[in-house]
């Protein structure tokens, strides 16, 4: 929720060295649960795959299934052997973008075709700015301005319910003022009271954007949140 760089590129590149450092700094943190334990031959094999497979979970956040895994085989192995590269590095640059531009156009597809759908549902109200609530819970009294300070519950969810953030898990609740968080936000907690609990639907222009979050909010991405006016502080 927080506020909103590095070209495209060089943003996949540097996931991949950032991976390469943090795989052994991050306890279990991150990545699957373990499956079945497999011997696969000693302490450099199993680092091995324990890097891959951080490097895999990477990948497929930021490209989801259009990364070829063959072909990142042979360039993990060729790099590793200190072979020269078998694509020029204009032409991977230029695929490598072509792909991210794919996902991103995929991604704002796929969050339109939702919130068109969304506002078809009488319970959802639809903002000129094209944000969209559907109130939970109602409260009346007082509401904040746009740089009060305010203490919220919320959870974050993407459209296919995949939850990025949640104080309700954390089981404490946030507090911030509206001026710096996403503009989704500053635009629906001006219009609740304390007490009033909403579901926002965020279009990209008014959450990340282009850039996106994190590893889980991809550029264009469409946010939907459960959000919890506890108080106004001041």
């Amino acid at each position: 929720m927080m506020g909103k760089g590095c070209p495209v590129g060089l943003r996949a590149a540097m996931l991949l060295v950032v991976g390469l450092m943090t795989a052994c700094s991050e306890p279990g943190g991150g990545g699957s649960e373990a499956g079945e334990a497999v011997d696969l031959g000693g302490q450099a094999a199993e680092a091995g795959y324990f890097v891959g497979h951080r490097q895999g979970e990477r990948l497929r956040e930021e490209f989801g299934a259009s990364i070829d895994p063959a072909a990142l085989a042979t360039g993990l192995a060729d790099g590793l052997a200190g072979a020269p590269p078998r694509v020029a590095e204009a032409r991977g640059q230029a695929a490598l973008e072509a792909l991210l531009a794919e996902r991103r156009a995929a991604a704002g597809a796929a969050g339109k075709e939702f919130l068109a759908r969304n506002a078809e549902r009488a319970e959802v109200e639809v903002l000129p700015s094209g944000l969209q609530y559907e109130v939970l819970v109602a409260a009346e009294g007082a509401t904040p301005s746009a740089d009060s300070q305010v203490t919220t519950h919320y959870e974050g969810r993407l459209i296919d319910d995949t939850v990025f953030d949640s104080s309700i898990a954390r089981g404490s609740p946030a507090s911030f003022r509206l001026n710096q968080v996403i503009a989704g936000w500053t635009e629906a907690l001006q219009l609740m009271s304390p007490g009033a609990k909403w579901r926002l639907f965020i279009p990209s222009d008014l959450a990340y954007g282009e850039r996106g979050a994190g590893q889980l909010i991809g550029p264009h991405a469409t946010l939907v949140f459960d959000v919890e006016l506890i108080s106004i502080d001041d």
